[in-house]
């Protein structure tokens, strides 16, 4: 398993995770910050640990499966699927 896997910004999956740690970044901001009542601290709270555990698995899929075809050729500049054409 590489860490370097979590590098993949051409897939959605990668933007998703990012959205999911941003996201709980700002949920604990405002459950710093803000005055929330008893409800709202739990209701921020919870959607804070939901995007923690969602950006949990989100990594564990970019870890886990190997980067497209495309995305490990685009790094040495070369295409997998080169056409040509006799005449």
């Amino acid at each position: 398993m590489k860490l370097s896997r979590l590098w993949q910004p051409r897939r959605a999956l990668f933007w998703q995770w990012v959205a999911f740690n941003l996201l709980s970044s700002v949920c604990t901001l405002a459950m710093r910050t803000l005055p929330l009542s008893t409800v709202g601290m739990l209701l921020v709270g919870s959607v804070a640990l939901l995007n923690v555990g969602f950006g949990l698995l989100a990594a564990w899929g970019l870890v886990r499966d190997p980067p497209p075809a495309d995305q490990a050729a685009g790094a040495t500049g070369s295409s997998a699927s080169t056409s040509t054409t006799s005449e």
